[in-house]
């Protein structure tokens, strides 16, 4: 046990690290070294850039790039990037960005672009005292980072409002700072964390040096200052709209044009009312949304800690998009927080990354917040489609089938005949293994 703990693994190069861990963990595998070099890149001066991203890097895990043409956004047409390894998700994606071409395309707004950060400390003094002192505390922490703001006010962003807050089922003398940021084109992680950290410096300093504070007042301890990733004021929403008899022409599954519009709306409703079905629901959102968002290199576990929370906002969990039908007219929307960037960090680093945006036509943070919402209710859409039509399983396996014959090492040939077989029969892991015996069976 003790032998399997190392002090200084950052420290040591890439290849010593590969036999510490080759060496007390898989057997001294010789094997191990080429595997992990093998996924390199061969442009050493990129892979050192790569290196660079994270910690304690061996190797690159390659996932794949793909495209989703014919998305129609607010009028103008897009290739969407897509970062996943589900096939079936781009497959879903495409095909409603089809669907709804010829019926205007996906619209989108942006609600807003607030971001929040919080201050959180402790302090002697009462509430009533801290009220009556606080707007020239305001003052003041606003003019104690003005070396901060001043370049991301003049592009239109910086400190947009300061609220205070008491929560005693914290502690009796706990206070929080709740601070509203507009921060333009950057996500702005960074903006946010360096000003409250400011805060709380300049509100140690106000406690330990100000004039009329009394023993309590002069008490005053920092516990922790952090951008919230929970942004339910960076909001788009993206929606598709049209008369039923307009998607009949579109739809191509044979089912009355009405029938499938009623069950729909039934099927996002069950969403909104059942967590069960609500969680599978909004994951199969973040299938469309995580895709463009890893594609970017923006945070994608940020955006779906905050959807899932903002899913959860009135006490319940919920869908993130709803569906009505009013009279003949059918329409499907979405509303989520997206909290992006399209500046500095890693999607000025990664090339393809920087590629991605360059496909998009360079987005504003706004803009890139429209686009990448209109594929997660073009895979939602895609994926109820299928759910109330022919069933889920269908269409996916078959995304699938080239998963399972390499799983069973099947050869090109093989791989042809089963493309082949399985396009009038269902694909799963026992079929094809069937498949694969009878097809070695009679060569």
């Amino acid at each position: 046990m003790q032998e399997k703990v190392i002090s200084g693994f950052s420290k040591l190069d890439k290849k010593a690290k590969i036999n510490w861990l080759s060496s007390h963990f898989l057997d001294g595998d010789p094997a191990v070294e080429e595997q992990l070099a093998s996924f390199w890149h061969q442009d050493a001066a990129l892979q050192q850039v790569l290196d660079g991203f994270s910690e304690n890097t061996l190797s690159n895990f390659p996932l794949p790039f793909g495209i989703a043409p014919n998305f129609k956004i607010n009028g103008q047409m897009y290739a969407v990037p897509m970062v996943i390894e589900e096939s079936s998700v781009v497959a879903a994606a495409c095909s409603a960005a089809k669907f709804w071409l010829p019926l205007s395309g996906f619209h989108t707004e942006v609600i807003d672009t607030v971001k929040l950060g919080q201050l959180h400390f402790r302090w002697g003094g009462s509430q009533e005292r801290w009220e009556a002192l606080f707007p020239e505390l305001e003052k003041m922490l606003r003019l104690e980072t003005t070396h901060l703001t001043a370049n991301m006010e003049k592009r239109g962003g910086g400190i947009k409002d300061i609220k205070w807050l008491r929560k005693p089922e914290i502690g009796a003398d706990y206070f929080q700072l709740l601070v509203s940021f507009q921060t333009c084109d950057s996500m702005g992680a960074n903006f946010i964390n360096s000003i409250l950290e400011q805060f709380g410096a300049s509100l140690k300093q106000w406690a330990a040096t100000a004039n009329g504070l009394n023993q309590e007042e002069r008490q005053l301890e920092v516990i922790m200052a952090i951008l919230s990733n929970y942004t339910p004021e960076c909001v788009v929403k993206a929606w598709v709209e049209c008369e039923m008899a307009d998607m009949e022409k579109t739809l191509r599954t044979g089912d009355d044009v009405r029938h499938f519009c009623h069950k729909f709306e039934t099927a996002v409703n069950i969403a909104y009312h059942d967590p069960y079905r609500a969680v599978t629901h909004n994951k199969g959102i973040f299938n469309g949304i995580d895709a463009v968002v890893l594609a970017t290199a923006n945070d994608f576990r940020a955006i779906e800690a905050c959807g899932h929370a903002y899913a959860a906002r009135d006490g319940q969990y919920r869908s993130l998009s709803r569906c009505t039908i009013d009279g003949d007219h059918f329409r499907f929307e979405l509303e989520i927080p997206l909290a992006l960037g399209t500046v500095v960090g890693l999607t000025k680093l990664h090339p393809l990354a920087k590629l991605s945006l360059q496909i998009l036509g360079q987005p504003s943070a706004n803009e890139l917040m429209q686009v990448i919402a209109a594929p997660g209710l073009a895979q939602n859409f895609g994926a109820l489609r299928s759910l109330v039509t022919t069933g889920i399983q269908a269409g996916h396996m078959k995304m699938h089938l080239q998963n399972i014959l390499i799983h069973f090492g099947a050869t090109p040939a093989q791989m042809e005949e089963a493309r082949a077989y399985f396009e009038h029969h269902t694909v799963s892991f026992t079929a094809v293994r069937e498949f694969l015996a009878q097809y070695n069976a009679v060569q």
